[in-house]
């Protein structure tokens, strides 16, 4: 399965996450990164999912978006 959203469906998963899940998405993205140390993309989509019962667009959406924000802080 893809791991590549169109720009504008990241952003309208992103913008729907908090009515969805009742959390920021800040707060999503820091439960990722103090989640266990997962390597692989469908790995942590799958934690998010078993662990917090999150719907397969959203969990992938938060790992999409964590992974953009990791790769743009190394960059710095």
């Amino acid at each position: 399965m893809s791991r590549t959203f169109s720009e504008e469906t990241h952003r309208n998963l992103l913008a729907r996450i908090p009515r969805c899940t009742g959390r920021e998405v800040s707060d999503w993205l820091k439960a990722v990164e103090e989640g266990p140390s997962l390597v692989r993309f469908e790995e942590k989509v799958s934690w998010l999912r078993g662990e917090h019962g999150l719907a397969y667009g959203h969990a992938k959406a938060i790992i999409h978006e964590y992974d953009l924000r990791r790769a743009a802080r190394r960059m710095l």
